[in-house]
């Protein structure tokens, strides 16, 4: 039997241990993790129980910017569990958009990242919660049920692959690295556009790939598989909870300008640390 249908006992001993984390603020720490692992585990049920199966499948802005049946259900899954443990706090997701409050706690939300892979039975996918309080976020979680992977990430605690804390690797030059990046569905006639700092790495021999997901390319960064990872156009859903992954994994996150990353503006550079400024050249047209 494939590891993704045996149910969520694998996530349940995972989540068990990462909510009991020592925290100062054990009370309340442990409250958000519950809800978050609740969240992600109920959004599991739903990529299961559709993957590989019949959904409708429709098409949003720009061609192949799919939305699918399970995202939907996804996202109503998870938007259960939160409301029902704290009624007043916002949320913003994919394809619901913003559900406001007043409160300082804010959810950021992607039901399901890769969805093209997801329609198309490609298991390079996953679920993406973040929380954010007064303008920080605190937490994140990205899983992927085909592959029983759950990253997750708290800040100032470090962040972990299952049971196993990870950290970002050390490679100290972009012609020794692998990176990742995504193309967006409509390109702006801009110069030094995504096509265009592609070709400058694969000319020079730089592995570049593309797993059509952000939140995994984040992820695998904060990992170690990859050392840098760097996209055009991504909304907050994309980012919110890998990037937290990276800082917590000892790597650095900046826009194009090499500012403090916010997942509210669309560019983003993700790397070890040590390829960073190196990389930001390429990615600016200055080399």
């Amino acid at each position: 039997m494939h590891e993704c249908t045996k149910g969520n006992q694998p996530i349940n001993q995972l989540t068990n241990q990462l909510i009991n984390q020592p925290n100062p603020n054990h009370y309340l720490c442990v409250m958000y993790k519950s809800t978050l692992f609740n969240a992600i585990q109920a959004a599991a049920v739903q990529l299961r129980h559709y993957f590989n199966g019949d959904f409708e499948i429709t098409n949003k802005e720009g061609i192949n910017n799919l939305v699918t049946e399970a995202d939907h259900a996804s996202e109503k899954a998870i938007i259960e569990v939160i409301q029902l443990a704290h009624p007043d706090h916002f949320i913003l997701s994919e394809e619901t958009g913003e559900i406001k409050s007043n409160s300082e706690f804010k959810w950021i939300i992607d039901p399901i990242d890769g969805t093209v892979n997801f329609a198309n039975g490609i298991p390079l996918c996953c679920i993406s919660i973040g929380l954010e309080k007064e303008g920080q976020m605190i937490l994140g979680a990205v899983y992927n049920p085909f592959m029983n992977e759950l990253f997750f990430a708290q800040k100032g605690y470090g962040a972990y692959l299952n049971e196993k804390k990870i950290q970002v690797s050390d490679k100290t030059e972009v012609i020794k690295s692998c990176l990742v990046t995504g193309f967006p569905y409509t390109y702006l006639d801009t110069p030094n556009g995504p096509l265009q700092v592609f070709e400058k790495l694969i000319r020079q021999g730089i592995p570049v790939r593309r797993l059509g997901s952000a939140a995994i390319d984040l992820c695998w960064v904060a990992a170690g598989r990859f050392d840098g990872f760097y996209e055009h156009k991504l909304q907050a859903w994309d980012s919110a909870a890998g990037f937290l992954m990276v800082e917590e994994a000892g790597g650095k996150i900046t826009d194009f300008e090499g500012n403090y990353y916010s997942p509210y503006q669309p560019h983003i550079l993700a790397t070890n640390g040590k390829i960073h400024n190196e990389l930001l050249e390429y990615v600016r047209g200055e080399k």
